[in-house]
């Protein structure tokens, strides 16, 4: 049912979370643009002017890897000084409230855990921009230590343990998804009683599959984003309106 107006849409949305026992937020990058984190997929997002680095590309070449980092230190600035959202806090005053065990997200700017979700409780399904790994052995480093290398030898560094590529700790097109996280969000999927997709285009698989997963073992399905998706007409409630808006009123309640 889409709703006919945000007041009618938040009245039903404030219905089901108090009925609801156990709710999964699963969120995408429209709960981040108030906070300053540009969309990537929307007409004039990030991936409308720069073609995306695939993975194989970031390993076998020098030259890719330094794009991939120039790109990521000019967005170090809207990174750096984003906020949680009235999305994000709507949302962490219901973990907080015990009724969301977990947040399953796709976005990578850890505004999650700034919000007040403990660290192991965010399932990043495409990772986390704010700190960067080896390739081949897993050491993390730190985004400061990556820029210095940068800036000194004006190249993108490897790793100090081994020698390999170091990444931003994200998932890039032509890389494996996380098993762990994939596998932990199917089971959260499968064990709520209401799933909240929040700001998702759903359209990147297998992501966009737990909306139906969830439905499909009894959940109720709520779609909260600006633009309308081909999940719509399985959710038991679509409101298109602005995130800020529609889970303001539920900020610490």
């Amino acid at each position: 049912m889409i709703a006919s107006d945000l007041r009618s849409g938040i009245d039903r949305l404030g219905d089901m979370i108090a009925e609801a026992r156990v709710i999964l937020p699963f969120t995408g990058a429209g709960i981040s643009t108030e906070s300053g984190i540009p969309d990537f997929r929307s007409p004039g997002g990030l991936w409308t002017r720069n073609r995306p680095i695939p993975f194989d590309e970031f390993v076998a070449s020098q030259d890719a890897r330094d794009e991939s980092w120039r790109r990521r230190f000019a967005m170090e600035p809207s990174f750096a000084a984003a906020k949680p959202s009235r999305g994000h806090r709507a949302l962490a005053a219901l973990y907080k409230a015990g009724k969301a065990p977990a947040v399953v997200t796709q976005n990578i700017d850890n505004l999650h855990q700034a919000s007040g979700f403990a660290p192991e409780h965010v399932v990043e399904l495409h990772g986390n921009t704010t700190y960067a790994r080896c390739i081949g052995c897993g050491t993390r480093f730190e985004i400061p230590w990556v820029k210095q290398r940068f800036d000194e030898a004006g190249l993108a560094p490897a790793c100090t343990d081994c020698g390999g590529p170091v990444k931003s700790a994200t998932i890039s097109f032509g890389q494996s998804m996380p098993e762990d996280e994939m596998r932990r969000a199917s089971e959260l999927a499968q064990h709520c009683d209401l799933f909240l997709a929040i700001g998702s285009s759903l359209v990147v698989w297998p992501a966009a599959g737990f909306p139906a997963m969830a439905r499909n073992s009894g959940a109720k399905l709520v779609i909260i984003n600006n633009e309308p998706t081909d999940m719509d007409e399985i959710a038991d409630l679509v409101i298109h309106h602005d995130i800020g808006e529609t889970l303001g009123p539920f900020i610490g309640n």
